[in-house]
């Protein structure tokens, strides 16, 4: 209904969408005044973004977003064209080719318009208000994100990809040519400014309410009532609904490996038994299997890098087969987090080499060397070094041909069938629209290692020898051979929040059996959140900023940031029991309290600062899209800060901050499916675990510990770890002050504010064991599961 309303603004019979494609009316009469003419430069490149600097050679004088951007456009009274997107885009890089690298384009936007470029992923809070937009007016979105606004910045038209003059891709029914839409749009403002106010004012406006009764839940304080734990059986139900049994995932192509989802099918059978109950202990497994199946079919398919390592951000396909090749940072940690849980939950070794292919992803390519991870690697390179033109995939892709002449007549046979290498290729045609993959092959495991030992009259071991010295030389060709793709190496502290956690959570995790490893992952977790800490922060202020690249950027960090690294921060201490890693959590649970907390209103918080310059719509985040929701996560945190601090008012803010989407959570619960731990908190509580380490030797103490490390995450909970060092968290919590000061080892467990002290016995232990060691062939395993060639017949 509101697209509906926002294509036809109050009734008229055509909106300018309409006008763009039927021209225009009512021209009036504009008095031409004699002015000097501005004459605009490029400012790309004086951008921290590397996607933004990448436009600094383009004809198009390209401003930075900003004060004097907006201010040039108010001066000459003209329309700012608004570009957003992101260095891993392809379709970005596309109409960069076909469009902002065209000089009669260019003309027209440096003459007519006032164009700006942005990194959405700088200015997360720019690209969510016109895409809202876009998205309202069109009935869908996407990148490059494309929005004429006025120099109110009110939007005026919009859209994501549109053809240039270069292009050969078939456009869509209706769809109007980019420079079509650029001769009409500076037409239609120079004679009907009045009109495009008018009508973008209105739509603002549209905007505006829409996003408050998104989030109306009663006034502050009230609402969540009406959050049952019975959504998530609802919840449960649409995902069963939209399973795709075949394939794994759900709906069809395309299709995105959503973490956020499979992590709450994982969660569900781990809540406790009241939930379970009211869900049934039969679709909680089946939530389960939904969930693993998913994590296999991704693990086998074409989104994952078989050679390298990483998840790209999705696939065209529906079997997982052919991806958009972009690796993000935030998909890949987001990923280790479930594969861990996952892993956990089936024991299953072919899950645990996945836990390693990512880690490593992170730990290795996406890397900084003094701490943080980078953002993304681009879809599209040059297929061979002396090559002009970028190609999307020519890095991962490859030939029967080159199969054969890189691993030989002996291996390369074993190596084809295993990856579904054919002579003509495995991209389907009608998935090739610029005929870029003909007679090229993305890999895909289609055959397990025992099925090729029968086919090829050879020992499993022998088979498993086999593809890991392929896929060794296959990667050493790829690494000297083919050009990497663009690497964007900026740091997003949101992202590199998700990253942190994952990655302690992961060195916890494999301690036991794995401690090089683990101590490597962890390490790379301390180092990132150092860096940030102390790049990033400002201490004085309690302030996040959101990016570095060669240096801080000037963007203060979103409530994203800080709700990410907050999670981040509190997964580290659980797995270092480092108080000061708490305690910065704590510190930066305030300040994104008093920064973007809605007070005044129904609660929870708002994606940017109060105080945030040229922000003409605050919307709060509450939807799990490629990201969890901010306030979903919020909520989650402020729930764990609440009970391992024993702070009621953390408490009493998470439950507003579920309150503040009531009305949209109980019509769409599967959209908000971050939120359903914080809605079985609200109703259960937390239980919370404190060990107080005494000097005398006791393993029970030791043993709760690992019990909780090896534990998947289900309901809310937290763990805290008290020795001599725990100074501040004894301050801090003062229901723990005078706990364990008497140098024994104790257990505490804490329930909505009141603690009790348990037996030392390891019959009395709370959290239900989970044995790692009893894997029985891991163990042999993990040399191969490194590689990431580990596979079973599931």
């Amino acid at each position: 209904m509101m697209t509906a309303h926002l294509r036809a603004v109050d009734g008229e019979k055509q909106g300018l969408g309409q006008v763009l494609k039927d021209g225009y009316s009512e021209p009036v009469q504009v008095s031409e005044e004699k002015k000097e003419k501005v004459i605009l430069s490029n400012r790309a490149g004086e951008s921290k973004s590397p996607y933004v600097r990448a436009h600094s050679s383009n004809p198009v004088a390209w401003q930075i977003w900003g004060d004097e951007a907006i201010a040039l456009a108010r001066k000459e009274n003209r329309l700012l064209f608004v570009s957003i997107g992101y260095s891993a885009c392809h379709w970005c890089h596309v109409m960069e080719r076909e469009s902002f690298e065209n000089e009669e384009i260019a003309a027209i936007l440096n003459d007519s318009f006032i164009p700006v470029k942005i990194d959405r992923e700088e200015r997360p809070d720019i690209d969510r208000i016109y895409m809202n937009f876009v998205q309202a007016t069109t009935g869908s979105g996407g990148w490059p994100l494309n929005v004429f606004v006025t120099p109110d910045l009110e939007p005026v038209f919009g859209g994501t990809y549109w053809p240039g003059p270069t292009s050969n891709t078939t456009p869509f029914e209706d769809q109007v040519d980019f420079l079509g839409i650029l001769d009409k749009l500076s037409t239609v403002w120079k004679e009907q400014e009045e009109r495009c106010r008018r009508d973008s004012a209105q739509i603002l406006q549209q905007l505006k309410n829409f996003a408050a009764e998104g989030t109306f839940g009663g006034r502050l304080g009230e609402g969540a009532d009406g959050l049952d734990i019975e959504l998530l059986e609802e919840a449960n139900q649409h995902f069963a609904s939209t399973f795709d049994k075949k394939n794994g995932g759900f709906g069809s192509a395309p299709k995105f490996p959503t973490p956020s989802k499979l992590s709450f099918l994982l969660r569900l059978g781990q809540y406790p038994p009241v939930v379970v109950d009211v869900i049934g202990a039969e679709d909680c497994h089946k939530a389960q299997d939904m969930a693993i199946t998913s994590l296999r079919k991704m693990a086998r398919g074409g989104i994952h890098d078989h050679i390298g390592n990483g998840f790209a951000r999705y696939s065209v396909t529906a079997d997982w087969s052919l991806p958009h090749f972009e690796k993000m940072l935030y998909d890949n940690a987001q990923l280790l987090h479930v594969y861990l849980d996952g892993f956990l939950l089936s024991r299953d070794a072919e899950l645990l080499g996945v836990v390693y292919d990512i880690a490593t992803y992170l730990t290795t390519t996406l890397a900084h060397p003094t701490g943080g991870f980078y953002s993304s690697e681009d879809a599209d390179s040059l297929y061979k070094r002396g090559d002009s033109e970028k190609r999307e995939g020519a890095f991962y892709v490859w030939t029967k041909r080159e199969f054969e002449n890189v691993l030989g007549p002996q291996i390369e046979p074993i190596l084809s069938a295993f990856f579904n290498v054919s002579e003509h290729g495995n991209v389907e045609p009608e998935n090739d629209a610029h005929d870029e993959f003909i007679d090229q092959n993305v890999l895909a495991i289609v055959s397990a290692p025992s099925t090729l030992a029968s086919t090829f009259g050879m020992k499993e071991e022998e088979v498993v020898r086999i593809i890991k010295e392929g896929k060794a030389a296959l990667l050493a060709h790829r690494e000297t051979e083919r050009v990497r793709p663009g690497l964007d190496d900026k740091i997003v502290v949101s992202w590199n929040g998700i990253a942190i956690g994952a990655l302690a959570r992961t060195g916890a995790v494999i301690k036991g059996f794995d401690p090089v490893k683990s101590e490597e992952y962890l390490g790379s977790a301390i180092k990132a959140a150092s860096f940030i800490q102390d790049n990033l922060y400002d201490e004085s202020t309690h302030t996040l900023y959101r990016i570095w690249r060669e240096g801080r950027g000037d963007t203060k960090g979103f409530a994203d940031d800080y709700a990410f690294l907050i999670e981040g921060l509190i997964d580290l201490y659980e797995a270092t029991f480092d108080d000061k890693w708490l305690h910065w959590a704590d510190d930066l649970q305030k300040s994104q309290i008093s920064q973007f907390y809605d007070s005044d209103g129904s609660g929870a918080f708002f994606s940017t600062h109060f105080s945030a310059p040229h922000v003409i719509l605050r919307l709060k985040d509450g939807m799990d899209t490629s990201e969890p929701s901010t306030n979903g996560t919020s909520a989650s945190n402020l729930y764990r800060l609440s009970s391992v601090l024993n702070d009621d008012s953390y408490a009493i803010k998470a439950k507003q901050t579920v309150a503040g989407f009531e009305s949209e959570t109980l019509q769409y619960p599967w959209l908000f499916a971050s939120f359903m731990p914080s809605i079985v908190a609200g109703h259960l509580g937390l239980k919370g675990v404190v060990v107080s380490q005494g000097e005398e030797k006791d393993d029970n103490g030791n043993k709760k510990i690992k019990e909780f490390e090896k534990a998947p995450r289900g309901g809310l909970g937290t763990f805290a770890r008290l020795d001599n060092g725990s100074t501040w968290l004894r301050e801090r919590n003062e229901l723990l002050k005078g706990f364990g000061v008497d140098g024994k080892t104790r257990i505490l467990i804490c329930e909505n504010g009141v603690c009790r002290e348990e037996g030392t016995a390891s019959e009395a232990g709370l959290i239900k064991e989970q044995s790692l060691e009893g894997l029985g062939d891991v163990a042999a395993a993990l040399p191969e599961v490194e590689e990431g060639i580990a596979v079973q017949d599931k």
